[in-house]
């Protein structure tokens, strides 16, 4: 049996459907041909003709290795920084206001639009070294600091370099409702209207995007903007995704789930009737907690509804640099069990198979399945749960990414 590369001598943290937690399998191998998984299982069964015809084995000597972590929901690709708001904040300045006055989102507009593509993709790219450090190898990549066409097409063509020069799977996200601009101040549906005719049909033209985001918020765009995006990106069989119920309860989850959308972010304000139609839709919940954080919000996404539905529950970083300047999965994880109460298993599930489903790549990596995409991380610790448990540490030892190395410590 040829094959490309076996790891030998691991315990598998499979995440896969087993009926035990973690998908544990201990004595473990996995054997890799052409990026993707022939075999994760038993070492015991594995066939002598498949050490003997790989052409690279490594003993990973008892190390733990999982799927490759993918952070779901991230605005990676920007320019500037908003530290200053950050200050403004911590002196009683809240979010609204902020943005009210000018500032939040079309601050990083205006920096991000007198980018090239190479500075904005350089600057991804260190930020995009250090969650790689973490165990990644798939991640999601929003625009929506351009607010033109032009500007919303160089992110997102940045996105699409990064991912090439990286070796990481990257989705492209379209978030074209995010803001109003400074040149529609005043004139919100005019803006809608020309998303949704010009801006919208060039992004798909040029395949630049995999889904399509909006923001359905008070400070933001309302349910009328939102259904008349959705349904101009569905007729392009776009896949769409929500900011969804962060600052209020817009009944974004419930709109969100009637499009079939991959999955409503946020959730902070989700009610019951939200947490219902979520789990009917198999729409995923992706909670944020470096938002959380990083706001200094209270209420807390509603986790014992989605318990109580079977709610996908999916964990991202949220990446961006004026609400959740977080560039460590892990860390995210951690936040996710100390603010929200996800447990390491859920929250290592919502790092992999749920956060794979929240882009909807549920059938090529997320789980260590044969058959899926090599994406793997190895890491130096003695249980899966140390990699919701400890802040600030390092364990991963290397990882791959469609079967190519893609990290090593």
């Amino acid at each position: 049996m040829h094959a490309d590369r076996l790891l030998l001598d691991c315990r598998l943290a499979t995440m896969a459907k087993t009926g035990v937690p973690y998908g544990t399998m201990e004595h473990g191998a996995v054997l890799i041909d052409g990026g993707r998984i022939l075999y994760a299982g038993p070492q015991a069964e594995l066939p002598q003709s498949a050490i003997s015809g790989s052409n690279i084995v490594e003993r990973l000597d008892g190390r733990w290795v999982t799927p490759g972590l993918i952070d779901c929901h991230t605005h990676l690709i920007f320019a500037g920084n908003r530290v200053e708001e950050f200050e403004a904040r911590l002196n009683g300045a809240s979010y609204e206001a902020i943005a009210r006055g000018g500032g939040g989102i079309l601050s990083t507009v205006r920096a991000t639009r007198a980018a090239g593509i190479d500075d904005l993709a350089a600057g991804a790219e260190m930020r995009l070294a250090r969650m790689i450090r973490d165990g990644l190898t798939t991640i999601e990549i929003k625009s929506g600091y351009g607010l033109d066409a032009e500007s919303e097409m160089r992110m997102l063509s940045a996105a699409r370099l990064l991912g090439r020069k990286a070796g990481v799977r990257v989705h492209a996200t379209y978030l074209g409702l995010h803001a109003v601009p400074p040149d529609y101040a005043g004139d919100r549906r005019a803006y809608v209207a020309q998303v949704i005719s010009n801006f919208l049909p060039r992004v798909v033209e040029a395949g630049l995007c995999d889904s399509a985001d909006a923001f359905l918020e008070t400070i933001a765009f309302d349910e009328t903007d939102v259904r008349a995006f959705f349904d101009a990106a569905r007729a392009r069989n776009i896949p769409v995704r929500l900011h969804a119920d962060q600052l209020t309860n817009g009944h974004g989850a419930k709109l969100a789930a009637a499009y079939g959308a991959l999955s409503a972010d946020h959730l902070e304000h989700c009610d019951a009737e939200g947490a219902a139609a979520l789990a009917h839709a198999g729409t995923v919940a992706v909670l944020l907690p470096g938002a959380f954080v990083h706001l200094g919000e209270t209420q807390k996404p509603p986790v014992a509804l989605f318990r109580q539905h079977n709610v996908a529950i999916a964990i991202a970083t949220d990446c961006n640099p004026g609400t959740s300047p977080l560039l460590s999965p892990l860390a995210a994880m951690n936040l996710a069990c100390c603010c929200f109460g996800l447990t390491p298993e859920e929250a290592l599930a919502g790092m992999t198979v749920h956060a794979a489903c929240a882009l909807g790549l549920s059938a090529v990596t997320g789980t260590l399945e044969a058959g899926k995409d090599a994406d793997i991380a190895v890491w130096e610790i003695e249980s899966p749960a140390e990699l919701s448990y400890w802040a600030g540490v390092l364990p991963c030892r290397r990882s791959y990414a469609r079967g190519k190395p893609l990290y090593t410590a």
